[in-house]
């Protein structure tokens, strides 16, 4: 396929996204099959990265999300999309819960949001899953009860439409989650390695 028959990425404006607040995963589940329903040809270049670690303690700086101290989050895990231009240009990163520009290019997002573990104790720094979208989209699977009590109560309303599930699963989002090699698809990555990925200037 020649470069100059593929069109820019086009995603609408992120106030007309589908978003639930705390559903990240889906969120960008909805982003990928965005692409693949709108620009199919362009789903090879876009890939959902899942941040997370042993500990479920992540630091993301501009975040949403209204317990944010100085606009900083310390998520569980958190999802976000990249895409990388078949030109060779700058990644950019589509995350809905981010207070910077939708989408904002790579080296931005790098140094507001993730910054550096350098200054931050080991438990907090950050471990990257990195998922071709069309991976994702054919293997992710939630049955979202991971947001809902001992009781069976939403601890956070869910998305309106149904759970997102596979021919194999009905649940695999822990898989997705966990930072361990010997579990799920993609490629773990540490926080330099995941910059040197997508920045490597």
């Amino acid at each position: 396929m020649e470069l100059k028959s593929l069109k820019k990425l086009s995603i609408p404006e992120a106030q007309e996204c589908s978003y639930t607040p705390f559903y990240c995963e889906e969120n960008v589940w909805k982003l990928c099959e965005y692409v693949k329903n709108e620009q199919p040809d362009l789903l090879q270049y876009c890939y959902v990265v899942f941040i997370s670690n042993e500990n479920k303690t992540v630091p993301l700086w501009h975040q949403r999300s209204k317990s944010a101290e100085n606009h900083l989050t310390v998520w569980d895990y958190h999802v976000i999309l990249i895409y990388t231009p078949p030109d060779q240009g700058e990644a950019l990163v589509y995350d809905l819960d981010s207070m910077l520009s939708f989408p904002v290019d790579f080296s931005t997002y790098g140094s507001q949001t993730l910054r550096s573990d350098f200054l931050l104790k080991p438990e907090y720094h950050r471990k990257f899953r990195v998922i071709p979208g069309e991976v994702f989209l054919k293997k992710f699977a939630s049955d979202r009860s991971r947001m809902k009590n001992s009781d069976g109560a939403w601890i956070k309303s869910p998305p309106p439409f149904p759970c997102i599930q596979t021919s194999e699963s009905t649940n695999n989002l822990e898989e997705f989650i966990s930072m361990k090699p010997e579990t799920g698809v993609g490629e773990l990555m540490n926080l330099n390695q995941f910059i040197e990925r997508y920045f490597p200037d």
